[in-house]
């Protein structure tokens, strides 16, 4: 990948082709949380690749490629988002669905998460836009702290506070309908 990488950087648009081959799944599936919409989703899928290409001479390689990728598709989904002044609830289980083949799931397994998956969903789509977004940059992608605070333009204690006000609502909520 570090060599796809480094074509890319000096210009090989094949290079750049197939890192956009091996991203482009989890880029639409963090779009998709983003921002809700499959289409608001690939037009962000396509303008963050679009953004990665022109900015890829000036990556330094500190963090992953994959990372630097993420954190440009989080800013143009909220660049998009804001710019459409879309308000929608989060479509987990196609996400999901999508991390579930990217990664070759049991389908056994993925039959019997299928209830839970829509529980979760539901859930996930009643807490407010600012503890969702953490929820799902700290849980589902494995962001630390830190990056969802700087790419969420808030402190890591505002993003620490939404993340455990968050969980607390989905258990919350994840209790209510067990009853």
């Amino acid at each position: 990948m570090e060599e796809l990488v480094a074509r890319a950087r000096e210009g090989s648009s094949q290079a750049f082709e197939k890192l956009v081959e091996a991203h482009q799944h989890e880029v639409f599936g963090l779009a998709l949380r983003l921002v809700v919409d499959r289409e608001l989703a690939a037009d962000v899928s396509q303008e963050a690749f679009i953004r990665a290409w022109r900015a890829l001479p000036k990556f330094r390689g500190d963090a992953a490629f994959s990372t630097w990728l993420h954190r440009i598709t989080v800013n143009v989904a909220w660049t998009l988002k804001k710019r459409k002044a879309r308000h929608a609830a989060l479509a987990l289980n196609e996400s999901l669905e999508v991390a579930d083949r990217r990664q070759g799931s049991d389908p056994v397994r993925t039959s019997e998460n299928t209830e839970l998956k829509a529980r979760l969903a539901a859930a996930l789509n009643d807490l407010n836009p600012a503890q969702r977004s953490v929820v799902v940059l700290k849980d589902v992608y494995g962001w630390t702290h830190n990056e969802v605070a700087e790419w969420l333009g808030i402190t890591v204690t505002a993003a620490k506070v939404r993340l455990h006000r968050g969980h607390l609502r989905l258990r919350e909520l994840l209790h209510e309908e067990e009853r």
